[in-house]
């Protein structure tokens, strides 16, 4: 249900009739987004359920293998597949084991899925029924769920675990609520044409997405770097483009389209992609953008570029259609969504070129798939003075083709399209984001908070799919024009692939994206209560970590200091032992780690030390494998044989590496972030701190030998290109890698006396 305002909510009670049992009554718990909610009168009494005590989920066997159809995916998980996921996601958050049983009526003191979509109210803005829908009644006896579809269900489990994580007791009010989202399309686009992310960042993703009720992830998966207009023809074919998806030597048609297999996605990948994202109720809506951002293809196929842009096509060329329905033949069969977008943004040659490329290649995919075609907003349809009634103006695109709103200098969102009769999506800029630097006066590398609760300067109040134009309300529909498909907030990479490392996407949205969650789905937050809902339920969120978190009891996460351990062989004897050796972590978490290495003591100039002596046939590994923000990392370390000084790597993780290159580096997210030179010697024991506080990442290096122990303090930094105009220095947060010291591929021989992690920077 769209919740404007009591006003709003009224008039729509009113409207639709039987919208919500005793609405004059209803109030709102609390969550992202928020709730309608009906307390029990006081005959009842007042009280809440605790999920404490629930020993399982009963799902109404009737519906276990229900799917919903309705919605944007073509692989819909079954009530009994949401279900589990639910039962694992209490587990997690609460440690609380629960089974899964089928029935055919709820069981007192347990929870019960059902469906029933004939129910009323499950309606959206514009008065239509939504699968998404559901109902929630809770009481001393249980709680019964009843969803319009299993989606709606599984959206009810959301609100379940949000209102237990926000009340004591692992508890739920006494109450009953009917929640239906006000738009159908909510979510993201994350740009991994100018920026690879890999598949379990994108699946993390949409489980933090899924947290809060937004169910599409739109990936923008083929661009190119800007082009400068100074640019040759040299330069355009040197320039960065990508293409995504990786297709086996068996299709012909796009071989040697994509030449980067370990930054692409293999069609099992996307699948699976797809299949987990979905799992959660996230569809991935995929994006191959021509005719304009299409350096890719013109790399591939020079005699396609339009004139001195080598990113634009030549549409009337005789081999672009033929070459993006090839394109597209082989794609289509990897996506699993009823809708796709060909991109057709910023196309600076002929209008009617453009009208044929787009209508020509809706008309192939609808044909070959059945999907249905959005694009960007391009070329609206031509108007001689004001709109009219449907029919006045020119309608040079299919109208079943979708359009995804950016900017007013493209398009007029509602009386360009809307009035025509064309579905629409809001993507305004008053919400994208350019990871890491949209240049001076651009686009900020965070979501504007404020503005989606209308704290800012705008001064139109909260924010809502249906305001394309927060100063303007002519260009701004009713909040129940049919037309109105939702809203996707874009995150751009303009500066390409070195610009940040894969979480500082998520940093970029961590607190937009349910900020803007609560408005996708009609919720009426405040900013404030915002921000005090968020802070309680967010390091919960299910499926992910994204901030690479880990438990820890007390600022120090984990300490290896070796003093402890045996001397296994001399110190001049480097031969791995045959067996692994436990290391105590002595701080209170337990993290032990094991080696294969030998162990010496030797004296040192500062007195004894018991140290492990690494080599590239054996390693020191613990248990971990990454940290997030705000960490300081600790080695003591030297270094006596190196194979190659510009490509060793002392400590590796998941999402990084400690290299030596030959300066001190950090590798991330397929870049090398190196120090500048310094005068420090590796030869002899050096203590190395790696800091991170918030986006910025140092480094301090300290020699033993020095007399005064000189620290050196440097910043790792990333170093990108302004549009061919010059480069930049900004800011990058990096993960620790924490996992494997040493080892096969490391490069190097020495000695590691100390090893320690602590959460404060």
């Amino acid at each position: 249900m769209a919740r404007l305002s009591i006003t709003c909510l009224y008039l729509l009670v009113t409207l639709l009739g039987g919208f919500l049992e005793h609405a004059d009554s209803t109030s709102y718990l609390e969550g992202i987004p928020t709730i309608p909610f009906t307390s029990h009168d006081s005959s009842q009494g007042n009280g809440f359920f605790s999920l404490r005590n629930v020993q399982k989920i009963i799902i109404d066997k009737k519906y276990a293998n229900a799917t919903d159809q309705d919605g944007s995916t073509l692989i819909p998980p079954t009530l009994l597949q949401f279900a589990n996921i639910f039962v694992e996601d209490v587990q997690t958050i609460f440690k609380l084991s629960m089974d899964v049983e089928l029935a055919s009526q709820h069981e007192e003191g347990q929870v019960f899925l059902t469906v029933d979509r004939g129910r009323n109210g499950f309606v959206d803005a514009a008065g239509r029924f939504t699968s998404e829908g559901y109902q929630v009644e809770v009481n001393a006896t249980g709680i019964i769920v009843t969803g319009a579809s299993p989606l709606g269900v599984w959206w009810a489990t959301r609100t379940l675990l949000q209102q237990a994580l926000l009340h004591k007791d692992i508890s739920i009010p006494w109450g009953r609520g009917t929640d239906n989202p006000g738009w159908a399309t909510r979510g993201v686009m994350l740009d991994v044409g100018r920026h690879f992310y890999p598949a379990d960042f994108l699946v993390e993703m949409c489980a933090y997405m899924s947290f809060f009720k937004q169910n599409t992830f739109h990936l923008h998966l083929s661009d190119n770097l800007w082009n400068n207009p100074r640019y040759t023809t040299d330069d355009f074919m040197g320039l960065y483009a990508r293409l995504r998806l990786w297709a086996d030597d068996n299709e012909v048609a796009v071989r040697g389209l994509n030449r980067f297999a370990n930054e692409s996605y293999t069609r099992q990948q996307f699948d699976d992609i797809q299949t987990r994202c979905a799992a959660r109720g996230v569809t991935v809506l995929p994006e191959i953008e021509a005719p304009g951002h299409a350096l890719v293809l013109t790399q591939w196929k020079p005699q396609l570029a339009y004139g001195r842009d080598m990113s634009l096509l030549n549409i009337s060329h005789p081999e672009t259609i033929p070459t993006m329905k090839a394109v597209w033949g082989v794609f289509l069969k990897w996506f699993h969504c009823k809708v796709v977008s060909i991109g057709a943004d910023e196309y600076q040659g002929p209008a009617g070129d453009y009208y044929y490329f787009v209508n020509i290649l809706a008309g192939f995919i609808g044909a070959h798939s059945g999907k249905q075609v959005r694009t960007w907003g391009m070329f609206p349809p031509a108007r001689d003075g004001p709109v009219g009634p449907p029919g006045s103006a020119r309608r040079p695109i299919f109208q079943n083709i979708s359009i995804q709103h950016w900017e007013f200098f493209e398009d007029d969102a509602y009386n360009d399209y809307i009035r025509n009769n064309y579905s629409v999506v809001n993507s305004n800029d008053d919400f994208y984001v350019v990871n890491k630097y949209g240049g001076e006066g651009g686009y900020p590398n965070r979501i504007n908070v404020s503005r989606t609760f209308g704290d800012g300067d705008s001064g139109s109040g909260p924010w809502r799919p249906n305001l394309f134009d927060q100063h303007n309300a002519t260009r701004n529909p009713p909040a129940d024009n049919p037309y109105i498909l939702g809203a996707i907030a874009a995150l751009w990479n303009d500066p390409g692939p070195n610009a940040s490392v894969y979480s500082e996407a998520y940093y970029a949205w961590r607190e937009g994206i349910p900020a803007l969650a609560d408005k996708h789905w009609g919720g009426n937050l405040s900013g404030g209560a915002f921000n005090r809902v968020f802070a309680k339920i967010h390091p919960y969120t299910p499926g992910q970590n994204l901030e690479r978190r880990i438990p820890s009891n007390g600022p120090v996460v984990f300490n290896y200091t070796f003093d402890k351990l045996p001397a296994l062989q001399s110190a001049n004897t480097l031969s791995p032992s045959p067996l692994l050796t436990r290391v105590v972590d002595t701080s209170p978490n337990g993290y032990d780690a094991e080696t294969d290495c030998s162990i010496s003591t030797e004296t040192l100039a500062d007195g004894s030390s018991t140290f492990v002596n690494i080599t590239p046939d054996c390693s020191l590994r613990t248990p971990l494998t990454s940290k997030g923000r705000n960490y300081t990392l600790a080695l003591s370390l030297r270094i006596t044989s190196k194979d190659d000084p510009t490509n060793t790597t002392l400590l590796s993780g998941r999402d990084s590496a400690l290299m030596l290159t030959p300066t001190l580096t950090l590798f991330a997210s397929g870049n090398y972030y190196r120090l500048p030179p310094s005068k420090i010697s590796f030869d002899d024991w050096v203590d190395v701190r790696i800091i991170s506080r918030g986006n910025q990442t140092f480094a301090e290096m300290t020699p033993s030998s020095s007399s005064h122990g000189t620290t050196i303090r440097q910043e790792f930094r990333a170093e990108i290109g302004l549009h061919g105009d010059g480069m930049k220095s900004v800011e990058i947060a990096i993960e620790a890698p924490l996992h494997t010291l040493g080892g096969a591929g490391s490069g190097w021989t020495g000695q590691a006396r100390s090893f320690s992690l602590s959460s404060e920077a």
